[in-house]
């Protein structure tokens, strides 16, 4: 078992107001400041719950995909994957689709796509989102 922990302050209302994700355990990150317009217009080099989400599933989904592609036999060289989070106003996450390509010899593009598939599947961040967002993945073979 695992906990990872963060820190935030906010101050003020929804609307008007403004935060800072003040650290993270692993000390990685931070300060990042976070406010509404951030998160519902444009960012203007602050960040959002939306956009920590995305990066978050990117990462894990390139886990998920590397292990099962190790564990069929073809690990990966690379893989590229990227998260686009959809926040509607009033209504809240409405979907993550992640983008990936890969460099795996032996493998083909169905293989890929298929494995691609699974993974999406198999990430947990993928599991925690899995029956309120719309998951989706693109996912092609290096050239």
């Amino acid at each position: 078992m695992a906990d990872r922990n963060a820190s935030v302050v906010w101050n003020g209302d929804l609307l008007n107001g403004r935060g800072t994700i003040q650290a993270v355990g692993s000390g990685a990150f931070g300060p990042l400041d976070v406010t509404w317009p951030s998160r519902a217009e444009e960012p203007q080099g602050r960040t959002s719950p939306e956009e920590l989400i995305a990066a978050a599933h990117a990462a894990c989904y390139c886990m998920a995909l590397a292990h099962g592609l190790t564990e069929a036999g073809t690990p990966p060289t690379s893989l590229e994957a990227s998260a686009t989070v959809t926040f509607v106003p009033g209504t809240g996450i409405t979907r993550s689709a992640l983008t990936v390509t890969g460099v795996v010899p032996g493998v083909d593009a169905d293989q890929f796509r298929n494995a691609a598939d699974a993974a999406k599947d198999g990430c947990p961040v993928s599991a925690a989102l899995s029956g309120n967002v719309e998951l989706l993945v693109e996912a092609e073979l290096a050239a």
